[in-house]
């Protein structure tokens, strides 16, 4: 027999007032089951409407308003979600487990840091709270409201100020990178390329991110508008910008394609003779595995590229690691994949990995650390091979919402991040932050700015080409200072035009030493200036080599 017979069965030999009351009962379990269904496959949007119904119906009931918060919550509504979570606690404190800590979360990311440590001091005191203390990380929320405290205390002094309407829309606008020249920026957005752009069914509904390019404009002193970068670099689904090289002529992807379940890789585009960037090619090994990897950035002179990644491997940390890898030179390749440690990478999330123009100044997000909430940025630098502890850049730079990615000036005059704090456009934004009062890339900030210290990094760049038919060179050209100190090493490529490119302090002469095979040896002695208005100076130098 079918079981909707047996039920209608057994229904009818129940009184009629009786019978309605069954059958409203099971008809909310339905909409119950219906509704925990979609939220655990992440469909929030769908589950908010159906608890919105069963809370409208019974809205006495202290779980069904939590659960419509937990749906706020997870759509990143904090308003909303405050508001549900406070009537679930008015009706019932114990109504769910989490509920003192999924409140203090949502408190600690509108601003409300007290509330929020009662809130998280109150979960630590129900049963569940003692019993599942690690698992909650109550405790890391707690520190993070601490730290926040501290730092908004005492304020960095550095301005901070939105890009504006050209730059940012009501849609995510964020990871802003610059070449080193600093003429050109790209960055990721999620806004709409025309009136039938798709949207992301799969995954939260928005529009698939898209990679956009904007010129300094050197007149009005500002970005210009921003358009869709010339090329084969976007595609149907989500391309978002890792990074462009400092020379300007590679742009690291992350592609998270649908079809391949692997769960996202870098790839790489470069620059074409025409203006017009390639379609992008994944990195492959030791780069990329079947685990997610999301940000990558190359080092000043081409020779160490830093990434994020999920891989399981022994000496992970967390969910995602800083690695780095640096290029054979002779044959190109990428070494293996480093972990840069424990110092660095915690059992949370590292990400948003950015090396400055000196190539040892590290600059990275962490929702690990001291961070003040969510994702902090964070800087450590390379001092003979070893790592500095990680310092968080402080309060207005960092905020209790999410600062996510970090690029510095080649001068180290100005920085641009990525936030969805208070105030914006939408929801992340591009903001511009003025480092005159505060030199981040100084080991003592604030004894830099006493001495007016100042890093004054220039760029060299040229070819290197055989005096036989004028034909680029493969080569490795080595950099000493006037004591005869190695100080720089990149590596020209034939295949590339014979191009290099290398960052450098500036006023100090120095001399490059080119020793190839086949080729007599190069030696040449030259004062590298450093600019005086506060632009990067750039010295073009190309290099002839003769045969034997």
């Amino acid at each position: 027999m079918r079981k909707s017979s047996v039920l209608l069965l057994l229904l009818g030999t129940i009184p009629g007032f009786a019978q309605k009351s069954v059958v409203d009962n099971a008809g909310e379990k339905i909409r119950q089951f219906n509704a925990h269904s979609a939220f655990n496959r992440g469909e929030f949007k769908t589950a908010l409407g159906l608890y919105k119904d069963l809370v409208k119906d019974k809205p006495g009931d202290a779980d069904f308003a939590f659960w419509v918060g937990e749906c706020y919550f997870n759509l990143s509504d904090v308003p909303n979600a405050i508001e549900f979570f406070e009537k679930s606690e008015q009706l019932d404190a114990n109504s769910a487990s989490n509920l003192h800590l999924e409140l203090g979360k949502c408190y600690q990311l509108s601003g409300a840091i007290d509330k929020a440590i009662t809130e998280f001091e109150a979960f630590k005191t129900t049963s569940y709270g003692a019993k599942n203390l690690k698992e909650s990380d109550v405790d890391h929320f707690l520190n993070q409201c601490k730290a926040a405290k501290e730092m908004m205390a005492h304020p960095l002094n550095v301005s901070i100020e939105n890009l504006g309407n050209v730059i940012n829309t009501e849609y995510e606008d964020k990871h802003p990178s610059i070449t080193a020249d600093g003429k050109k920026m790209i960055f990721t957005s999620r806004r709409p390329r025309d009136k039938d752009s798709p949207v992301d069914k799969e995954g939260d509904g928005k529009y698939f991110q898209d990679i956009y390019v904007s010129v300094w404009d050197t007149v009005k002193k500002m970005w210009g508008d921003p358009d869709l970068l010339p090329g084969s670099i976007n595609s149907d689904y989500n391309d978002a910008v890792c990074s462009i090289s400092p020379d300007g002529k590679q742009v690291f992807v992350y592609r998270n394609d649908p079809i391949d379940a692997r769960g996202g890789d870098i790839w790489v585009s470069k620059l074409g003779s025409s203006g017009r960037w390639g379609a992008p090619k994944p990195m492959g090994r030791p780069i990329n595995t079947t685990y997610w990897e999301g940000d990558a950035c190359l080092s000043p002179d081409g020779n160490t590229i830093y990434f994020t990644s999920e891989r399981k491997v022994k000496g992970a940390m967390g969910r995602s690691d800083i690695y780095m890898c640096t290029r054979k030179s002779k044959s190109g390749e990428w070494s293996d994949a480093i972990n840069l440690g424990p110092d660095i990478n915690t059992e949370y999330d590292e990400g948003g990995v950015y090396i400055a123009a000196d190539g040892k100044t590290l600059f990275f997000c962490s929702d690990g650390h001291n961070s003040m909430g969510s994702y902090d940025i964070f800087k450590t630098v390379n001092e003979n091979g070893v790592w500095s502890k990680p310092v968080n850049l402080g309060y207005p730079i960092n905020t209790i919402g999410a600062e996510k990615s970090f690029i510095i000036t080649t001068n180290g005059k100005t920085a641009y991040i990525s936030s969805d704090r208070k105030g914006g456009f939408g929801d992340v934004d591009i903001y511009k932050v003025d480092l005159g009062n505060y030199p981040v890339l100084e080991k003592d900030p604030a004894k830099a700015m006493a001495s007016q210290a100042s890093p004054g990094i220039s760029i060299l760049k040229g070819t290197v080409i055989s005096n036989e038919g004028a034909s680029t060179l493969s080569a490795e050209i080595n950099i000493y200072d006037k004591d005869g100190k190695l100080v720089g090493n990149t590596l020209s490529h034939a295949e590339e035009g014979g191009d290099y490119f290398i960052t450098l302090p500036g006023n100090n002469s120095y001399t490059v030493k080119i020793d190839l095979k086949d080729y007599k040896p190069l030696s040449e002695t030259f004062l590298l200036p450093c600019s005086k208005d506060g632009s990067t100076y750039t010295q073009v130098k190309h290099f002839l080599l003769y045969k034997k």
